[in-house]
């Protein structure tokens, strides 16, 4: 049978490699997104204790099965967690060869430290890099830029294009809308600022419903923005995680079939279950919808995902249906 290129790439969506030894370390996001498949990729943030560094590692190693095309390390507000995110990102991209994407923010920092971050990554030989404007310290109310750093993402972007031009840079974008800009029009001013800086792809903040995630792409079209576009999904686990959630995505609404799902729910196991098979749809949907990547937000947990991938029928063996077995 003779499938269309379209058919071909959906075939191939999570038909990689079996092990991280076969990525590529030095890869650039932006040719990855080149290729003929969605791309897939991990997100976890840097632990506090030796204990979470090695339930960490432990999860990580269990996650390469599904050979990701790389993982990115989050960076805390203010550059609170800077060295742990180093000290993260050092050892995957050393000991387990793992293509990596460090976060980076503007907050608290001047040019000059901006600059030393980036040429110790380079160092490292790094290849990508995820910027963001950054949110402010917990005591702050409001972003307040360093005197002699970047305002604004789009300004980081510029300055790493400018002296790191061989770094793939990856923006965020908000399909619901930036909780600072609730024009969504000035908001997508913003984003396209920020890709005519020189930014490579963009990656969504988590969202519940597929609708907000493909009108952002119809919007994105309609501005002109034709980078690839990445979307973000977070499996709900518990419901402290949930408002948890709520909390640090500002503005990201809850469907009303998610929450009343969950108000049924008599324990924290059918609560997961809950989770996991809402985010099993949403992935199934994005999938067969041909999404350039998905990005999953882990936090910093093996189980859930494997069970989402379980459940979209990735075997032992890698092996994936047809398209037509995404539909809904």
């Amino acid at each position: 049978m003779n499938l269309t290129p379209a058919k071909k790439k959906v075939n191939l969506i999570l038909d990689y490699s079996l092990t991280f030894k076969k990525s590529k370390t030095n890869m650039q996001v932006k040719k990855i997104l080149q290729g003929q498949r969605p791309s897939l990729s991990f997100e976890f943030f840097p632990p506090k204790t030796q204990e979470a560094t090695n339930d960490l590692l432990l999860n990580i190693d269990k996650l390469a099965s599904y050979a990701p095309n790389y993982v990115s390390i989050t960076y805390g507000a203010g550059g609170t967690t800077r060295h742990q995110t180093h000290d993260l990102v050092s050892k995957l991209h050393k000991d387990k060869n793992i293509p990596v994407v460090p976060h980076l923010t503007c907050v608290g920092h001047s040019f000059e430290e901006l600059h030393e971050i980036l040429s110790h990554y380079c160092t490292m030989g790094i290849q990508n890099i995820m910027v963001l404007r950054g949110d402010p310290p917990k005591k702050e109310k409001s972003f307040t830029p360093h005197p002699q750093g970047p305002r604004y993402a789009k300004d980081l972007v510029s300055y790493i294009k400018k002296n790191f031009p061989h770094l793939s840079i990856g923006v965020a974008g908000f399909p619901e809308g930036h909780p600072e800009t609730p024009n969504f029009i000035k908001e997508m001013d913003y984003l396209k600022e920020k890709i005519d800086a020189g930014a490579d792809y963009i990656c969504t903040q988590l969202f519940f419903d597929n609708h907000y995630f493909f009108e952002y792409q119809e919007r994105c079209d309609l501005m002109g923005i034709k980078v690839p576009i990445i979307a973000g999904l977070m499996p709900i686990t518990t419901l402290s995680g949930l408002k948890r959630m709520c909390e640090l995505a500002e503005g990201c609404k809850i469907p009303a079939r998610l929450l009343k799902a969950v108000k049924w729910t008599n324990s924290p196991e059918q609560l997961e279950e809950v989770g996991i098979h809402w985010a099993t749809e949403q992935l199934r949907e994005l999938l067969y919808r041909d999404t350039a990547g998905v990005h999953l937000y882990t936090l910093n947990k093996a189980s859930t995902i494997e069970t989402i991938f379980k459940n979209l029928g990735l075997n032992e063996s890698h092996q994936l249906h047809s398209k037509e077995d995404w539909a809904l």
